[in-house]
């Protein structure tokens, strides 16, 4: 009864419980077993449960492997065995005496250990190499593409000119739409009548002199003036040297550089007295006295203001000495300084025997003695006097204080740069003269281009000027590259000064073509600069050379001269650049014709060895994988050997292919045959793999057309006749040792052959054996069978074939892909 009341009890309670979940919480009720709510704890622990311990992950590991079938304690054991040691160790134990043993160990561990390093050195090297390639590559197309950039005009990149007409001719006239503007016309023309002259031999014509007649049709006072100092300087009298470098730098020839510069600076400046003074007639009261001394009186009526403090040692003919002298010799007139010098009012003490001297000197310049004399008397009574005209000339007679730049009267770059230049010396330095009383063209040349250089003369707004303060100082590299990149529309201008100079010896030029357009080499003397002279004209030539690869070919024509680190000249090696990039193939090399005979190209007119100059443009092309374009050119060329090579491996990949109309593979076979009719009629052949190759190709490839045709009769009848597979027993052997004579070409479309030939043989037991009796006009594509007896004999022979055909492809010694075994197994078994 107390145990009834006790479970009672404990029943009331538990619903009392219950009520209040219902109703006293909101939260969930669950419903599940003690099974789920264990499997639901499990779950909950492993995923906040740190990671187990080693045991039981190797616990798991063993379990895993040995579900696999997997010895887990022998593996274990074995894993233990291995050892980590870097050296080699005998796979045997060697005793403590066993010499013999132990030297055999240490030969093997020798021969290994140079293994193991050279494998390591090989793939270091290899490597290395690749990268070096690698960086050469992108080097060469990097400056390839800033060259077709800077070669570019901006508002030439939409233009779509017409190549098929040229601007040079054998008549040299222009028409059609050209890349080319009418000052690179200009100058083309002038650059091919040059080269034809050249090829043709004989005297050569003057380059300067063509372009300055260029030059008069422009109508550019700059222009004009900017080839006269071309002509002026570079009429010095060079000393016969290989070395360009070396003859610049001779005293000689800078002294006569510096001469041309200071008479080409004297011939403008009486120009430019003579347009002063006609242009003021009136104040000038020039007279009818011809000469520079009268004009200098006339022309100083306007310059010199009415009185000018501080001018010395009286007049002559009512005007101040000094300036007269000065301004004569500004004109380069020496014997009009003599006469101002005799007439003047006051007697001018021992300058007038200095000045006697310098002019009997046909160097224009004092002897030793003489020139000690006058700075001497320079230092104590012209130094500080206010004449500036006197303290010019005492400089200019003795070339002495080269520091100061008189600034009073030279208030313009070319009366600078004229002055500097008279004081240039060419002796070594005397032992009691200072900084201030020499004066180099070396020093001259770094003043203007290291120490004032672009900023000092406003280059940017008078490029010009700035060209002849370095073309007169005989900075000609540095000059030229400035120019070609001061302006585009100036860049045609320097590039033919670079020509001129170049054509005559004057140029200097970088041992390495692949260097910038300004480089320097530090074996040379400071501050000569050489000039890419080929990357100039390479730049210059990419704006055209798409459109006009003719007068392209004119100036690669120029580089002929000048080798890269393979022996190969400039101009062969841009040709072939232009042909592959302007695919220009028959205007610039020829053609050849259908009779055998070679039409004449555009390089035919420079007398240079043709045959060798497109072997090498065919050798780049294939080396570019433009195999066509090199079949092309190898036949133009009449390498027959290389045309049958290539052409083998274009027609190898393509050959079992089906042809279609404009297809690679007809364009290949048409190419091919036209080459096989015309090499049979003139008995042309190369090697006899190549040469046995190419027909047989062609054979293969008429087998396949009759294949893809279903012409299976022929089809048969073809490939019976080349011999190739066996089709019958006896012939077995045969063919199996005849086939290791072909080539790769052959070799590698076997398997294509055998399932064309053994699809053929499948299609045609097929149909014969699906016939029934019926005559032999009715039936198609199969040989007449008259009889059931003639049937099973034609099937009978067909799985002969078939079987001659299994055997043959097993017995080559030449590893077929699977699925061509097993499609051929396939198709036999099928006909039995």
């Amino acid at each position: 009864m107390d145990a009834t009341e006790g479970f009672g009890d404990l029943l009331r309670s538990a619903e009392q419980l219950t009520a209040d979940v219902d109703t006293g919480t909101e939260l969930p009720r669950i419903e599940q077993n003690l099974r789920q709510i264990m499997e639901t704890s499990q779950r909950l622990w492993t995923k906040t449960a740190q990671i187990g311990s080693q045991d039981e992950t190797d616990v798991k590991a063993s379990i895993l492997l040995g579900s696999k079938g997997l010895d887990v304690p022998h593996i274990s054991h074995r894993l233990e065995s291995l050892s980590t040691a870097k050296t080699f160790e005998p796979l045997e134990p060697m005793g403590d005496t066993d010499i013999q043993g132990f030297l055999r160990n240490e030969r093997e561990n020798n021969l290994l250990a140079v293994i193991e390093e050279t494998k390591q050195n090989t793939f270091h090297q290899a490597e290395q190499r690749f990268w070096d390639s690698l960086q050469s590559e992108w080097d060469q197309e990097k400056q390839r593409i800033l060259d077709t950039l800077i070669g570019s005009s901006p508002d030439l990149i939409d233009v779509t000119a017409d190549t098929s007409s040229s601007m040079i001719s054998d008549r040299v006239h222009m028409e059609g739409r050209s890349n080319l503007d009418n000052v690179e016309m200009a100058y083309a023309r002038q650059v091919y009548m040059y080269n034809d002259r050249v090829v043709a031999g004989g005297v050569r014509p003057n380059l300067v002199e063509l372009f300055r007649e260029a030059s008069l049709q422009f109508e550019q006072k700059n222009v004009t003036e900017l080839w006269d100092m071309v002509g002026d300087m570079s009429s010095v009298s060079a000393i016969p040297s290989s070395d360009t470098t070396e003859t610049r730098c001779s005293p000689q020839v800078q002294a006569s550089m510096v001469a041309q510069a200071r008479g080409f600076l004297e011939k403008y400046y009486v120009e430019y007295i003579r347009n002063i003074v006609s242009s003021n007639m009136r104040q000038a009261q020039l007279g009818g006295i011809p000469g520079t001394y009268p004009l200098v009186q006339a022309f100083l009526k306007i310059k010199l203001p009415v009185q000018l403090p501080g001018l010395e040692d009286g007049e002559v003919d009512n005007m101040p000495i000094w300036p007269v002298v000065y301004y004569c010799l500004r004109c380069g007139d020496l014997d009009a300084v003599a006469v101002a010098v005799r007439n003047a009012s006051q007697n001018l003490g021992e300058f007038v025997e200095f000045l006697q001297e310098y002019m009997e000197n046909e160097d224009r310049r004092l002897s030793p003695g003489t020139e000690t004399k006058l700075r001497l008397h320079y230092r104590r009574a012209v130094r500080n006097s206010s004449d500036p005209f006197k303290r010019a000339v005492y400089c200019i007679i003795g070339k002495c204080d080269t520091t100061d730049n008189h600034a009073e009267i030279c208030d313009k770059t070319e009366d600078y740069l004229w002055l500097k230049l008279c004081q240039t010396s060419f002796h070594e330095r005397p032992p009691s003269g200072g900084a201030s009383e020499h004066l180099s063209l070396q020093q001259l040349q770094h003043t203007l281009y290291e120490e004032y250089g672009e900023s000092h003369f406003s280059a940017h707004l008078n490029p010009f000027l700035y060209f002849k303060v370095l073309f007169l100082s005989a900075q000609f590299e540095a000059a030229i590259e400035f120019l070609s990149r001061a302006d585009s529309n100036l860049r045609s201008h320097a590039v033919h000064v670079a020509i001129a100079l170049h054509e005559l010896g004057l140029l200097i030029l970088p041992e390495n073509p692949q260097m910038p357009i300004l480089s320097r080499n530090a074996e040379d003397p400071a501050p000569i600069q050489r000039l890419n002279y080929t990357r100039l004209i390479i730049m210059y030539t990419a704006k055209f050379e798409a459109t006009d690869s003719r007068e392209a070919l004119q100036y690669y024509y120029l580089l002929r001269n000048i080798h890269d680190s393979h022996g190969r000249n400039y101009f062969v090696n841009c040709l072939s650049e232009l042909v592959v990039d302007s695919r220009e193939f028959e205007l610039l090399l020829g053609r050849r014709e259908a009779d055998g005979s070679r039409r004449q190209g555009a390089i035919d007119k420079f007398g240079v060895d043709t045959q060798g100059v497109i072997e090498v443009v065919a050798e780049d092309t294939e080396n570019k994988g433009l195999f066509e374009e090199a079949v092309k050119l190898y036949d133009l060329g009449g390498n027959v050997n290389k045309v049958l090579e290539i052409m083998n491996r274009l027609l190898s990949p393509v050959m079992s292919m089906a042809s279609n109309a404009q297809s690679k593979r007809d364009r290949l076979q048409q190419q091919a045959l036209a080459l096989a009719e015309r090499y049979q009629t003139q008995a042309l052949t190369g090697t006899r793999a190549n040469t046995r190759s190419f027909y047989l190709l062609l054979d293969l490839m008429t087998f396949f057309d009759q294949y893809h045709a279903q012409e299976s009769d022929r089809a048969i009848e073809t490939i019976d006749k080349l011999q190739l597979i066996a089709l019958t027993q006896d012939s077995v052997d045969d063919r199996v040792t005849s086939f290791k004579q072909y080539t790769d070409e052959i070799r590698r479309n076997l398997p294509d052959i055998l399932l064309a030939t053994m699809n053929i043989l499948c299609s045609k037991y097929r149909s014969i054996r699906s016939t029934t009796h019926q005559s032999p006009a009715r039936r198609t594509g199969v040989l007449a069978l008259p009889e059931d007896g003639g049937k099973d004999k034609h099937l009978a022979r067909l799985r002969q074939q078939a079987k001659a055909l299994i055997t043959f492809a097993g017995m080559l010694p030449y590893r077929l892909p699977g699925d061509t075994n097993a499609r051929l197994v396939q198709l036999e078994v099928l006909m039995n």
